[in-house]
């Protein structure tokens, strides 16, 4: 078992805070937390200062994936399973630790280039917190939600997340479905706690900036989602794809295009493994209904059916 808890946090660079802000704070119902960064915006969903911090830049790009360890002995333990891997390893200063909240830091790139950051040692706001809309999200042990990170190498980046930093294969699709010509070419989900994933990785070409074909956040009702739902298209911003149900997590959502071209999943009743009995299977089919994705471009390109 991975010594990595959860998901942390997310760190992005946007060249439009405020269309950010309108999504996750107006449309998805997140709560305005504090940062370092002025012109940052940083959500809360939780008891942390903030899940997800959106600052200005240039160019659109993930900044940094955190995750989450128990204490300084796992944070050590990850640490040398990397240095043992070959993996350069550098510990942030107390000051970038602060400017996270959180106690250490070490950061590290992983093989599509994407910047990884392992922490332990959050520091809590123990404030209410004031939701737009009165949602509740779903944290705790299983943390943010989950990512879907692209990799113009796949195997050795699946590789480094289940053999070096001990993640557990949660199952896969085949893209193209099962009958697909040539070299199978698949999505694989991977777990650290009870979320059925906190990660999953696409392959993909190459590019520029990191990114990331997804973020999902969960919320306690389907109520929540569907109001949601409704506030987005009423604020203009485009639906990546309709209300449905996956068939590997259960979850029911939507997701919805932010700024950058990277999609926001919103969803409720996420299934919970038990990992006593769970095995990885795989899956011929993304959702049970729903989830058209018709009318979305470009990231058309990474869902099963390409």
């Amino acid at each position: 078992m991975s010594d990595i808890r959860s998901l942390g946090y997310l760190k992005v660079q946007t060249q439009d805070v405020d269309r950010w802000r309108e999504l996750v704070v107006d449309g998805l119902g997140m709560a305005v937390g504090s940062g370092p960064d002025e012109d940052g915006l940083y959500l809360r969903i939780d008891e942390r200062r903030s899940r997800l911090q959106v600052l200005p830049g240039e160019v659109d790009k993930v900044l940094a994936v955190g995750w989450e360890v128990r204490d300084q002995f796992a944070l050590r333990a990850v640490r040398e399973q990397l240095e043992k891997a070959g993996t350069p390893v550098r510990e942030l200063s107390q000051e970038e630790a602060d400017h996270r909240d959180v106690e250490r830091a070490i950061t590290f790139a992983d093989p599509a280039g994407t910047i990884v950051e392992v922490f332990f040692g959050p520091v809590l706001d123990h404030s209410p917190v004031v939701t737009p809309h009165g949602g509740r999200f779903v944290t705790g042990p299983a943390g943010l939600g989950h990512v879907v990170l692209p990799t113009p190498h796949f195997q050795e980046t699946y590789d480094f997340y289940t053999e070096v930093l001990g993640f557990l294969s949660r199952g896969a699709i085949r893209l193209g479905g099962p009958g697909a010509p040539g070299p199978a070419r698949r999505v694989r989900f991977l777990g650290v706690n009870q979320r059925h994933h906190s990660l999953a990785i696409c392959p993909a070409p190459p590019t520029e900036a990191p990114g990331m074909v997804h973020l999902m956040m969960e919320v306690d009702t389907l109520d929540a989602v569907g109001q949601a739902l409704d506030r987005v298209g009423k604020l203009g911003f485009s639906i990546s794809s309709t209300l449905g149900r996956h068939t590997n997590d259960k979850m029911v959502s939507f997701y919805v295009r932010a700024p950058g071209g990277w999609d926001l999943e919103f969803g409720t009743e996420g299934m919970l493994v038990d990992e006593s009995h769970f095995t990885a299977e795989e899956i011929t089919a993304d959702s049970y209904w729903g989830h058209d994705w018709s009318g979305s471009e470009p990231l058309a390109a990474f869902t099963p059916e390409s």
